[in-house]
């Protein structure tokens, strides 16, 4: 059966190194200790990577940049250094262009520029959308700021796939400070904040009718649905049409008809059966989230989900293939 994973991530450190320590010290997430257990694998493309994906029946990763990036620098620096990580992530890959493809690393801080740097890689590369890494400045994409980056993925008819990023510093001050240890980047992050803003993210594009401005542009996210599966109809009653922004359709007919979930990370069946039961089969992706998550879990899950082989085929495969064309 072929096998095609959405959020699988790289970093390259003779580019990260190109940003200067001090910015990666308070802005970024390379200090934490999950980045630094796994930033060999970060880097590694060829190597345990690969092996991994052919141990564990994986066919294609697609690819994407996880850790600091050129929302970091300055609008100008930053826009050369999303070029640059492009430029290395297809020279990469272009040794096994039947095992990886890639999400562009965007410089979010100049939206025309990221436009114009999606298409490029889309048409240039034939790269298969771009990931986004949380808040931009404090700001999620709704803001009007935006609108020329959301308009050239849909006219492109590429996904923008929605990863989460840390949190500003006012909410990691107000929410996450105060605990033991490393209890408190692990709760802002992958134990439970990632999702949560996510899932408002998606929310806010829903309600402030952005996403009915671009009808035909689709969204990835993570995790299982970053938790909206299970509030899915608490949503529709709490943000009735025409109420809260709402002014076209429901949030849960958004969700169907524009937002696509992979199960990177989360590998028990409760919550997919949720996911299918709201979002529905043709709207979940299998993915692993390698190297945080390993191929070996899940693989493992997949063959362990209960459904007909038909529909085990599209979450493994083939509603990857249509959404990334």
């Amino acid at each position: 059966m072929k096998i095609i994973t959405l959020e699988e991530h790289v970093t390259f450190p003779e580019l990260t190194g190109l940003i200067p320590e001090e910015i990666l010290r308070q802005r970024s997430i390379e200090h934490l200790p999950m980045i630094q257990r796994v930033a060999h694998k970060l880097a590694d493309i060829d190597g345990d990577r690969l092996c991994s994906m052919n141990k564990h029946g994986i066919t294609m990763q697609v690819l994407s940049v996880a850790g600091a990036g050129a929302d970091l620098l300055p609008v100008d620096e930053g826009t050369r250094f999303a070029r640059l990580y492009n430029d290395a992530l297809v020279a990469r890959i272009a040794i096994h262009p039947n095992r990886f493809a890639a999400f562009a690393h965007l410089p979010m801080t100049n939206p025309a520029a990221a436009a114009d740097e999606l298409e490029r890689t889309v048409k240039t590369y034939g790269f298969k959308g771009a990931l986004i890494n949380g808040l931009t400045q404090d700001c999620f994409l709704d803001h009007p700021r935006f609108a020329p980056l959301l308009l050239r993925a849909e006219q492109l008819n590429v996904p923008i796939y929605l990863h989460p990023g840390l949190p500003p510093k006012a909410v990691a001050d107000a929410y996450y400070s105060g605990l033991p240890k490393h209890a408190g980047d692990a709760l802002s992050i992958s134990g439970w904040g990632w999702h949560s803003e996510t899932a408002i993210h998606v929310l806010r594009l829903i309600i402030s009718g952005t996403l009915d401005k671009y009808p035909k542009l689709k969204l990835i996210i993570g995790h299982m649905g970053e938790m909206l599966p299970m509030m899915m109809a608490r949503c529709d009653d709490k943000f009735k049409i025409n109420n809260a922004g709402i002014n076209q359709r429901s949030v849960s007919q958004t969700l169907k008809e524009q937002v696509y979930i992979t199960t990177s990370g989360v590998f028990t069946l409760p919550p997919l059966m949720i996911a299918l039961e709201t979002f529905g089969i043709d709207n979940v992706l299998f993915s692993v989230d390698y190297p945080f998550s390993s191929n070996e879990d899940g693989r493992r899950f997949l063959d362990s989900i209960p459904l007909p082989v038909n529909e085990i085929h599209k979450i493994a495969h083939l509603n990857a293939e249509r959404l990334l064309n």
